[in-house]
């Protein structure tokens, strides 16, 4: 019993830190606030059950969102769920064909550049919010700023900026103080009770739908689903990606070598088979999520299980309350989130190894801003693979890493 508490007792914990974020995500990926608490209730429970790792925490990611919204853009919020089913028949297929140990074999500058290309694309995704304008549609994040900048000095709204800066400082120093502290949920409670009390003019979430986690067919009689083959391969890459490289993390974490590669890939393929029939948005293993299960004492899966009622409990009691939350103060979380994912001792060390290395690394990262996830993967890859037999994978560390890395 008293292990099962314990697991119970994680599974609150992440409960709370998945809440905001949950919202977060589902209102960037362009579905709403209701899409995103869908797919952390839903592919948390199936996830865990089914997924190789008993420490795994799954829903919605920022990572997913930079692919989302530009399919969201061309073909309509529908096609988000054609994209995810599809990406759940590839997922399964890879784990049923073993192809989960060959992920890992990607080379680290590429992983790296990416992950820190995506942190700066989910930081960018959030300046509509903390501005208070409407998002601009274009081509690439980086001109979607630059009209949102310009809205924004010709009719500037000072709250929403107010908010979104302190909901960035309260996450970055709370989170560095009190890591096991929910810091994004108390942060968020807390300006939404200001707003409120103030009555500042600032966007909110909104009603959240009763019938929310009602399943629903309609979207297998859309078209375009041969169009949407290329973003439902870059989704089911990327969930494949991000779900093994956390389950590896999280053994080291917990102490463990145990996860199953293929079984976490058909775990994840289940969980996304599922979310769209309820209108969720394709999920993925989150690590800061596995990573908070991990520090409040997870054993089993049931952590993981458990996280997934309570989120749907706490949506179910605070339906109104959830509806008031500013989209600043979302903003300004997932801000702070991107702030995180970048992990810059990393990021040094995996340049100072060669000037492959380097190149990969910056290349990779550059281009998942400027261009998409799709082109910077092929990209980085590419250029790794004709150039790692050159003298560049070769010559002496550009950087010194007992200079860069030093207190």
């Amino acid at each position: 019993m008293r292990t099962v508490a314990t697991n119970l007792l994680a599974g609150l914990t992440v409960a709370f830190v998945a809440l905001p974020l949950a919202l977060a995500f589902g209102i960037g990926s362009g579905l709403g606030a209701q899409a995103g608490l869908v797919t952390a209730v839903i592919a948390g429970m199936i996830a865990s059950a089914l997924g190789g790792s008993r420490y795994q925490v799954s829903g919605p990611t920022g990572a997913m969102t930079v692919i989302l919204i530009p399919v969201v853009a061309l073909y309509g919020a529908t096609a988000v769920l054609q994209v995810g089913l599809m990406a759940s028949a590839l997922l399964i297929l890879a784990g049923l064909l073993k192809l989960g140990r060959h992920i890992h074999r990607l080379p680290t500058a590429l992983i790296e550049g990416f992950t820190a290309g995506i942190a700066i694309v989910i930081a960018m995704q959030q300046v509509a919010f903390v501005l208070g304008v409407e998002l601009q549609a274009s081509d690439h994040i980086w001109q979607s700023v630059i009209d949102e900048v310009r809205i924004w000095i010709d009719e500037p709204r000072p709250w929403p900026l107010i908010i979104g800066i302190l909901a960035i400082t309260a996450n970055l120093i709370g989170a560095a103080r009190w890591p096991k502290l929910p810091v994004a949920l108390a942060s968020i409670i807390a300006l939404t009770v200001t707003a409120n009390f103030l009555g500042l003019d600032v966007d909110r979430i909104g009603s959240l739908p009763q019938d929310f986690i009602a399943p629903s067919l309609d979207f297998l009689s859309a078209g375009n689903w041969l169009g949407l083959v290329p973003a439902a391969l870059a989704i089911a890459f990327l969930a494949g990606l991000e779900s093994l490289l956390s389950a590896k993390i999280a053994d080291k974490l917990a102490g463990s070598y145990d996860h199953d590669s293929n079984r976490e890939l058909i775990g994840q393929g289940v969980a996304n088979l599922v979310v769209p029939f309820f209108g969720g948005v394709p999920a993925t293993a989150a690590l800061a999520r596995t990573a908070v299960n991990i520090r409040a004492g997870a054993t089993s899966r049931l952590a993981g299980f458990s996280h997934g009622l309570f989120l749907l409990i706490f949506v179910l009691l605070l339906a109104p309350q959830i509806g008031q939350i500013p989209l600043a103060a979302l903003g300004g979380v997932l801000i702070a989130t991107a702030y995180h994912m970048v992990r810059v001792r990393e990021l040094i060390y995996t340049a100072s190894r060669s000037r492959l290395d380097m190149l990969v690394l910056v290349i990779t990262m550059i281009s998942t801003v400027a261009l998409d996830l799709i082109s910077a993967l092929a990209i980085g890859l590419l250029l790794y693979l004709v150039l790692r037999r050159t003298r560049l994978s070769y010559l002496t560390p550009v950087i010194d890493p007992e200079e860069t890395l030093g207190d």
